[in-house]
């Protein structure tokens, strides 16, 4: 082991010795606190102690598929025999001062072994490598069991995954190289503000640990954040809507109305002017409108999948039209905000007010939900009764339980990195707009969500001819005559897209699918200007996906022009470019200006939400 990792050869002076006391006691001190903080919240609510008895259930079912194997059972043992004597075997030629190659090395993506101790010091590589050989064991025996049904075996490989990432050396201080230098460095110190900040964290958390991922300080919605000049010109109980303010002395005819998700805040398509699709939109001579939707709270209980269908797209473009005198919009959707807006159109058609829809887009939208991903591991009959009973109970889903689950689903990025970072080097989190506002969340209504889970998630209803009834009226996607344009992200965990290519084979009408790069919302919101991921298109829409993307083209940089062409040479924004009208400003129509955008309701955060602080932002 080389001299950095040793003591000095006279060991530790009397004020050394001191300053490793005092910060040991300080160590000690924080760790008993952080030890009541956990007793305090032991107790699971419904939904956890549904998934901790999914998890039993599923490893349970995995011991039983291995036992009736006792082939696959031999070789695994055999497999750990074998590895650990050309373990043994490597360390004795390193000791002996042998040059030797590792046996095993991380996957080219994974970040957690960048650190050079890892590959030059023998200790460190022999520890990495017993890992990753137990890891790649793990992986491979469970794809190698038989007899046990899919759910099972995709839930034990998504909890089995969690385990052995969790397991990882770098996530402990005396395993890893980077926090053992760190502590020598600062004599402990990073150990005191790691565990200082991990119970601000926990105290922050409604289930888990929701790790701080960015310096919060550095930005402010409205002020960094969500700048695209607008105005609020409508509200109620659930949304505000912005109409924002032109850039060209003419806009298209046809406005243009973003339903975004409710999941999270509408800004992730509004963060910085450059890579802004508000902004983008608006200079390409779209009278842009978009819904900024409530935060809500206990008093929101009982508002439902309807309730979100009437107060946000039917009311927006009721308020549209005395905005600017237009009857008919085209619709811009993303993610759960597509699925209500699917929902929505076909309502309308239902009852004979398609018309009011001239084109529709849904960006990462699930309609057909047959492969939800890693996500349908938490969506059993099992934890959605929990969900359900739990949020019975308080009458929302806290946002920052949603956030843990969706960091889970890229556990090593968006979980055990700020872990290490921020609890084991004490290092502060940099500032980054995009992580901001992934932990800016937003609360769920106990009568919207467990719905949705149960008849989209579970069910697959919405793609049933009268499988969902909002307001008395079953709707049907395949009546649906509005043109519609698909766009998926090709390495999207959350709207995977083999599942939302089959919501293009639903309408009546014509349907555009295209396929970005990345993921749900790189993929999505990608400037051209940067040139980056490039898309898939195909004017062909097989029966399957796999015979859609083999016939597909590859275009380089941002799928974004492709549909203002859609939306242009086909008429959906204007019936022709002689028709363009003048600017609309927020404010000329018969709906006065309410507030500046971005409004309140984007402002107003959880913790004010449920009174943990006063409410600056009171929506």
């Amino acid at each position: 082991m080389s001299a950095e990792w040793e003591l000095p050869p006279h060991g530790l002076s009397q004020e050394e010795l001191d300053a490793w006391n005092a910060q040991l006691k300080d160590i000690g001190e924080q760790y008993q606190g952080l030890m009541q903080d956990l007793l305090s919240r032991i107790a699971p609510s419904e939904a956890a102690d549904s998934i901790y008895s999914d998890m039993r259930e599923s490893f349970e079912a995995g011991a039983q598929a291995l036992m009736q194997n006792p082939t696959l059972l031999w070789e695994t043992q055999s497999r750990l025999l074998q590895d650990q004597w050309l373990l043994w075997q490597q360390g004795m030629r390193a000791m002996a001062g042998e040059e030797v190659a590792p046996l095993v090395m991380p996957d080219k993506g994974d970040r957690r072994f960048k650190d050079e101790a890892w590959t030059q010091e023998p200790h460190f590589m022999a520890i990495m490598q017993q890992y990753l050989l137990f890891s790649q064991m793990v992986d491979e025996l469970v794809d190698s069991l038989s007899g046990m049904d899919e759910t099972h075996q995709r839930n034990l490989a998504f909890y089995a995954r969690q385990v052995v990432n969790a397991m990882s050396p770098t996530n402990f201080v005396s395993t890893n190289p980077e926090v053992m230098r760190r502590t020598l460095e600062t004599k402990g110190q990073n150990l005191v503000e790691g565990l200082e900040r991990l119970r601000e964290d926990l105290a922050n958390s409604a289930e888990g640990i929701n790790v701080r991922m960015t310096d919060r300080s550095a930005f402010g919605v409205g002020e960094n954040l969500a700048v695209t000049p607008g105005a609020v010109v409508y509200e109620n109980e659930l949304i505000q809507l912005i109409q924002y303010t032109p850039t060209t002395e003419k806009t298209y005819k046809t406005p243009l109305l973003v339903v975004p998700p409710w999941i999270n805040k509408y800004y992730v398509l509004d963060l910085r002017q450059e890579n802004s699709m508000m902004k983008w939109l608006v200079d390409q001579g779209h009278s842009v409108f978009l819904i900024s939707w409530r935060n809500p709270g206990p008093e929101q209980h009982d508002i439902t999948w309807a309730d979100y269908m009437q107060l946000g797209p039917i009311a927006a473009m009721e308020a549209i039209e005395k905005a600017c005198g237009e009857k008919s919009v085209n619709l811009l959707s993303y993610c759960v905000g597509g699925t209500l807006t699917a929902s929505t159109v076909a309502y309308l058609t239902s009852t004979r007010r398609g018309r009011k829809v001239k084109s529709v887009t849904y960006m990462a939208t699930l309609q057909d939900f047959r492969d939800p991903g890693d996500i349908g591991v938490f969506l059993n009959e099992r934890v959605l009764e929990g969900i359900e009973e739990s949020m019975q109970l308080k009458g929302y889903l806290d946002g920052r339980s949603m956030a843990y689950t969706f960091n889970l689903l890229r556990e090593n990025d968006l979980f055990w990195s700020f872990y290490i970072n921020n609890y084991l080097k004490g290092e502060t989190p940099a500032a980054f707009d995009l992580l901001y506002w992934n932990t800016d969340g937003t609360n769920l209504t106990a009568g919207t969500h467990p719905w949705y889970l149960r008849h989209m998630y579970l069910e697959n209803k919405l793609v049933e001819p009268g499988g969902i009834e909002l307001d008395g009226v079953k709707i049907d996607l395949r009546k649906v005559s509005a043109p519609s344009y698909f766009v998926a992200a090709k390495e999207d965990h959350i709207a995977k897209w083999n599942s939302s290519y089959y919501g293009a084979l639903l309408p009546k009408g014509p349907s555009t699918f295209v396929l970005g790069g990345s993921g749900h919302i790189a993929g999505i919101v990608n400037p051209p200007h940067k040139q980056k991921y490039g898309y898939w298109t195909n004017d062909k829409l097989p029966e399957s996906h796999d015979a859609w993307l083999e016939g597909a083209t590859f275009n380089e940089g941002s799928w974004w022009p492709h549909w203002q062409a859609w939306m242009t040479e086909n008429g959906y924004a204007d019936p022709a470019p002689k028709k363009m009208v003048a600017a609309r400003q927020p404010g000329e129509g018969e709906l006065e200006v309410i507030e500046p955008a971005p409004g309140r309701y984007v402002k107003t955060t959880i913790p004010e939400v449920l009174g943990e602080i006063p409410a600056t932002h009171k929506a």
